[in-house]
């Protein structure tokens, strides 16, 4: 195959063993591609004492060879690898138009074959066509002799790139053909470094699917509500964005905070997953707009009722005139009393609204608005699912109609039990959130009343049960020990500095950095997003304010909030992310004051 050379001492044969040994070790530990790539050549042209060589991987799709890395001591080249420099050259294919395989070019063959080819003088050859080769001499008067390609197997045999290395030297630089002995060295480490890169393309594929698999629940969750679309995007760009200011602080409270390169995978799958929970969560109740919400708003029920109500005022006067009243008193009282029915159902649409907090006064006036009676003549237990009848108290314990019934009810069936039992005291979560006695209920008079908002304490368990559901899920994953710390701290968000938060009731020296982060991030996304049309969106000062109000209620962490302010991670966000009408000035000294 090549000429013959003195194979060396022992000694030397023992030593390159014992590098190869070495090698092989060095390549199963490194994680970095670049540095990976880099080392395999390096470690290669060492060996074979060659003055250049190149590194080509298989394409995804196993069609072409693409360039990764190359060096040449003569001509100082230095491409790919950890230089960042771009190889300019397209990838090489290893079939022709016609389907055929591309046995002309020497590293295409070798990959297609999966032996190595040794040549001893490119300009002799003829079997592969090395024109590519000379165009590169002629520009930079080089001369490209002794080529040995080798191709990357595998464990399962596999080519998954070649590594080709270009004129051997000898110790006074006289170009030689590559030794035999040598290639079974450069074949075995060739076979470690396929195994290397493979692995490490194992793993960055298995990254890949979990990043994929977190943004598909993510735009799940997004696409859930159309008033939430985006949150679980956009708090991961802002964690990040405030996590790299606190990695970067050189003082202050933040300046030991530093995270690995497996700590920022951790954090960002964290934030990905933040709200994963949420999948639980019903969608009325995420969106809940009116108090009567529920698959739709019930507000059409009551006005129906109200419309029938009035129909009974116009039969009770007509009634009247027939039996011999005073048309024009009665028209009177009549139409007092439609007044008064339609100023009712404004009131009972305005308490539906939200929008104002419901006092005592208006909380009794709702109840002397349920107190009017209609009647209904329709059997209401027709047409009802199983579980509906069971809740209304059985088909057998009806009242036959006709039946006089209050315009506002709280009827049984809207008091809907727990499918599962509560969460025990002593959870293996460590979860304090207290579960209402009922899962939903749905009494008209009870949701018109909620004090402040459109959510009862039913449903507002719901909501932060989504935190609750995010750690038992994220707990029930085989995470690697690299990714232990995710169900902490994603699960941390809606916890608060004086320990008051859910749902475990963390205080401030109970939670880690990133968990605190990321209720940071959460909070200013949800305040400043711009796709929730049931609420206004904040400008930043506006945020700002809020958030600072928080810091002095200990909800938030106050030396996160400072940072978040003074390394201008907030107006990075948004001028990445919110409207321009959002983005006004700050005054974030006011914002800073104790």
């Amino acid at each position: 195959m090549t000429e013959a050379m003195d194979p060396g001492t022992p000694d030397d044969r023992e030593d390159r063993y014992r590098r190869l040994i070495d090698t092989g070790i060095a390549l199963s530990t490194m994680r970095n591609h670049h540095q990976l790539l880099e080392k395999i050549l390096l470690e290669a042209k060492r060996f074979a004492l060659a003055d250049g060589g190149t590194i080509y991987l298989t394409t995804e799709d196993g069609n072409a060879l693409r360039f990764e890395i190359m060096r040449n001591d003569t001509l100082g080249i230095a491409l790919g690898g950890t230089t960042g420099a771009a190889i300019p050259y397209p990838p090489i294919p290893l079939f022709g138009e016609d389907g055929q395989p591309n046995h002309r070019n020497i590293s295409s063959s070798a990959a297609l074959s999966g032996t190595t080819i040794a040549i001893t003088d490119a300009y002799d050859v003829e079997r592969f066509d090395f024109s590519g080769t000379r165009a590169f001499d002629a520009r930079t008067g080089y001369r490209s002799r002794s080529f040995l390609t080798v191709p990357l197997k595998n464990h399962n045999g596999e080519v998954v790139g070649v590594i080709q290395l270009i004129n051997a030297r000898t110790g006074d630089g006289t170009v030689i053909p590559f030794p035999d002995e040598i290639v079974p060295l450069i074949e075995a480490l060739a076979s470690q470094a396929a195994v290397a890169l493979d692995n490490q393309m194992l793993i960055e594929a298995q990254k890949k699917l979990f990043r994929s698999l977190i943004q598909m629940i993510a735009g799940a969750i997004d696409a859930k509500s159309p008033y939430t679309g985006g949150h679980c995007r956009r708090v991961p760009e802002l964690a990040a964005m405030l996590a790299r200011a606190a990695h970067e602080a050189r003082d202050g409270p933040l300046a030991s905070f530093t995270l690995t390169e497996d700590e920022w995978y951790e954090l960002s799958v964290a934030s990905g997953l933040h709200d994963c929970g949420k999948v639980t969560t019903p969608e009325y109740v995420v969106d809940k707009a009116t108090k009567l919400e529920t698959l739709y708003n019930r507000i059409h029920e009551i006005r129906t009722r109200f419309e029938v109500v009035k129909r009974d005022a116009e039969i009770d006067y007509l009634r009247a005139v027939l039996a011999g009243g005073n048309p024009e008193t009665l028209a009177a009282a009549r139409d007092a009393r439609l007044r008064q029915f339609d100023d009712d159902f404004a009131f009972v649409a305005t308490c539906n609204i939200g929008s104002e907090f419901m006092d005592p006064e208006r909380i009794e006036r709702l109840k002397r608005i349920a107190g009017i009676t209609w009647l209904r003549t329709l059997d209401d237990t027709l047409g009802l699912s199983e579980e509906e009848t069971v809740r209304k108290g059985g088909a057998g314990d009806k009242a036959v109609p006709p039946v006089v019934e209050p315009l506002l009810a709280d009827r049984p069936e809207h008091r809907i039990p727990h499918h599962k039992p509560p969460l025990a005291p002593d959870n293996p979560w460590g979860f304090t959130i207290k579960q209402p006695p009922l899962e939903f209920n749905l009494g008209e008079l009870y949701n018109l009343s909620v004090r402040a908002g459109t959510l009862t304490a039913e449903e507002r368990y719901h909501i932060n049960d989504h935190m609750v559901q995010t750690i038992i899920m994220l707990e029930a994953l085989p995470f690697p020990s690299t990714l232990k710390r995710v169900p902490e701290w994603a699960g941390g968000h809606h916890e608060k500095m004086d320990g008051t938060g859910y749902p475990k009731g963390l205080a401030r020296d109970q939670m880690s950095i990133p968990a605190r982060l990321l209720a940071v991030a959460d909070i200013f996304e949800a305040l400043t997003a711009r796709d929730r049309p049931y609420k206004k969106r904040k400008t930043v000062s506006e945020a700002i304010a809020i958030m600072a109000n928080m810091v002095r209620n200990h909800h938030i962490d106050p030396d996160l909030f400072a940072l978040f302010v003074t390394a201008g991670v907030y107006r990075q966000y948004a001028e990445a992310f919110l409207l321009p009408d959002q983005l006004d000035e700050v005054d974030i000294a006011a914002y800073l004051k104790p």
